[in-house]
């Protein structure tokens, strides 16, 4: 009978499967609901805005303005007019149109508005303060909270300092990216890269480099939304992000690289006419889409941080 009770105790039990990333294993099925699509996530994200749409756009006008102050100085810069005016000149017809906007518009994203050292650190502070706004804004407005603009610059700026931690974890994730590129510039301007076989070599280690990059920014991501809970350190949060994308995160991966890419078109869409009919209204314009897609982008990366949890 003490033999029988002794088997009981000792029965065995089949392993849970573990995933550890970059190593060969077995398929391990997600055990995760699905995932939405990319299109219906961004379109429930921005259905989500404009439904508060008092809110955000409060939250913009208060960061398009301080920008105007702090780092464009009441937009100056490239007179795209003239610009617009010599490019004229070189392209003739409804193509030529069409160029000349895509022309513009390059200049404008590429940074046409010179920006000094001071202003660079004033941009670079509002961006973290508008994307703490951002999201203690969503966390309450996705939770039905009756909120205002003033609440939103009030109450959100307690995790600064672990928020700040956490884009420095992502900096640092950044450095593959940075060798791989520096490497391309250096194997191409010294002329190391010269037959197409040596150059798609080095392309082919740059994605490669790129892909890693990505892979580890696709949790640390979500630590910036889960270290703006109360009490949670840094780490903490780095590990829960981890955990969140553990088994989908190529599926993850897919839907942010689409982000970018849908802001830069529809950026493209808005700014192309504005360039080639409003030209002298352009760059207020512009900086005023800046601070809307900011708050398109948190909305849109938080709507897929919910979906996950």
């Amino acid at each position: 009978m003490a033999r029988k009770r002794e088997s009981e105790s000792k029965t065995r039990k089949v392993k849970k499967p573990e995933y550890r990333s970059f190593r060969l294993h077995k398929k391990i099925k997600n055990p995760s609901k699905p995932i939405i699509g990319s299109f219906k996530l961004m379109r429930e994200s921005l259905k989500h805005l404009l439904k508060n749409k008092k809110l955000y756009l409060g939250i913009a006008s208060v960061y398009f303005l301080v920008s105007l102050v702090l780092v464009s100085g009441l937009i100056g810069g490239t007179d795209y007019s003239t610009v617009k005016e010599s490019l004229s000149e070189v392209f003739n017809g409804t193509t030529g149109q069409l160029s000349i906007g895509i022309s513009l518009f390059s200049m404008l994203i590429g940074g046409g508005n010179s920006i000094t050292e001071s202003g660079s650190v004033y941009q670079t502070t509002l961006i973290i303060m508008i994307s703490l706004v951002s999201i203690w804004a969503l966390r309450h407005s996705y939770a039905k909270t009756k909120i205002t603009v003033r609440d939103a610059f009030y109450k959100s700026m307690t995790p600064f300092v672990p928020f700040v931690l956490v884009l420095i974890v992502m900096g640092l994730q950044l450095i593959p990216l940075l060798i791989g590129t520096t490497l391309y510039s250096i194997a191409i301007g010294q002329g190391l890269a010269v037959t197409v076989v040596e150059k798609v070599v080095w392309v082919l280690l740059v994605l490669g480099l790129f892909v890693l990059t990505l892979y580890m920014l696709t949790s640390s991501i979500f630590a910036l939304y889960i270290v703006t809970l109360p009490e949670l350190t840094p780490m903490k949060a780095l590990r829960s992000a981890r955990e969140l994308v553990r088994y989908r995160r190529w599926t993850i991966m897919r839907k942010v690289i689409f982000l970018p890419i849908s802001l830069l078109l529809l950026a493209a869409t808005i700014m192309i006419p504005v360039l080639l009919f409003l030209t002298f209204m352009a760059q207020w314009i512009f900086a005023f889409l800046s601070a809307i897609g900011i708050i398109v982008i948190h909305s849109y990366m938080y709507k897929l941080y919910r979906e996950l949890i």
